[in-house]
C-alpha cells in the first residue's frame, strides 16, 4: 500500500504546521507493470511523537510496513519513548534526538528487519528544549532501500516551506514552475550550469513569496489548508487516479501549547467513546 500523498509543513517565528491529504493507495505489481486496485481515503499521515511535549510528524510514501500501518507504528514508537526503553527526558531533550531514535526504530528496527522495498519520508518537527524556534528533520528512504538517517531541512533561524509526495501543484502555485521543467530543458539540448542558473532565476523572479517568518501561526494554518486542498483539486482534475484527497488533516506546533489539532478525522463517534 502506498500513501501518494501531499505532506506539507510550514515553519514561521510563532510555529510548525503539520498537514497531509488523507488519501491511500493499494497498487498490485504485474509483469505489466504496477496498477492501482484501490483508494481509501482515511489514511492517518500527521502524527503527535509525544503527549507531553511539542513534537510531531508527518509522512508519504510507504503506507506499511510487513503488516502495520504507518500510523500503527508511530503509536509504538511513542510508547517506546514514553514508557518504553527509549524513555525521553522532559527536561533536555533535542528534536534532533527524537528524529535519530525514529530513524533507528523505523529504518532498523523496522523497515529492514522485515526486508520492506518501496521509498518512503517522514517529516519529524518540532521545539527542543529551551528552544525558541522550531525545527524540522527530514527521513527519506528510497526505492533501493538506502538511507542516510536525519537531515535538518534549513537552519532553525530561517522560516519556509516544505512538501513533498505529490508536489506538482504546490510546485507550480509557489515556484512558478512545474517540476519537470529541469528535465525539458535538458531535453531542449541546454547544458547543466545553464540549466542551474535558470532555475535560481525562476527562484529569485517568479516565486511567490507566500512565507513570511513573521506571518501569524492562524495564517500559516490557512495557507497550509488551501495548499492541500489546491492538490487535492488539481490531481482531481487531471488525467489519472485520484491518488491525493479525503479529509484534510493540519496539526500545529507552538512552543507554549505544544501540538494541537486543527483539523482531525476519528474513525469513532466521540459521544459515545
Amino acid at each position: 500500500m502506498f500513501i501518494l500523498t501531499i505532506a506539507l509543513t510550514i515553519k514561521v517565528n510563532d510555529g510548525l504546521v503539520l498537514s497531509a491529504d488523507s488519501a491511500t493507495t493499494m497498487v498490485q505489481y504485474t509483469e505489466d507493470g504496477p496498477s492501482v486496485i484501490n483508494i481509501y481515503n482515511n489514511a492517518n499521515k500527521v502524527f503527535q511523537l509525544h503527549k507531553e511535549l511539542p513534537v510531531g510528524a508527518v509522512t508519504w510514501g510507504l503506507g506499511n510496513i510487513g503488516v502495520s500501518s504507518i500510523s500503527t507504528l508511530v503509536k509504538e514508537f511513542r510508547k517506546k519513548i514514553t514508557e518504553g526503553d527509549k524513555v525521553i527526558d522532559l527536561k533536555n531533550y533535542t528534536i534532533e534526538s527524537i528524529a535519530h531514535l525514529f530513524f533507528e526504530f523505523i529504518y532498523h528496527q523496522k523497515y529492514t528487519a522485515m526486508s520492506t522495498t518501496g521509498s518512503m519520508g517522514f517529516v519529524i518537527g518540532g521545539y527542543s528544549h529551551n528552544s525558541d524556534l522550531p525545527e524540522k528533520w527530514r527521513i527519506y528512504i528510497d526505492d533501493s532501500g538506502q538511507c542516510d538517517g536525519p537531515v535538518l531541512l534549513a537552519p532553525t533561524n530561517t522560516s519556509g516551506a516544505y512538501w513533498d509526495g505529490q508536489p506538482e501543484a504546490i510546485n507550480r502555485l509557489v515556484r512558478g514552475y512545474s517540476g519537470t521543467l529541469t528535465t525539458i530543458l535538458e531535453h531542449a539540448g541546454i547544458e547543466p550550469l545553464k540549466i542551474q542558473e535558470i532555475i535560481e532565476l525562476c527562484a529569485v523572479n517568479i516565486q511567490a513569496p507566500f512565507f513570511s517568518p513573521s506571518m501569524p501561526i492562524q495564517d500559516a494554518i490557512d495557507l497550509a489548508d488551501y495548499l492541500i486542498d489546491a492538490t487535492i483539486k488539481y490531481v482531481k482534475y487531471t488525467p489519472g487516479h485520484q491518488t491525493v484527497g479525503g479529509p484534510i488533516e493540519i496539526a500545529v506546533i507552538t512552543k507554549y501549547e505544544g501540538m494541537k489539532w486543527i483539523k482531525r478525522k476519528h474513525y469513532y463517534n466521540n459521544d459515545v467513546n
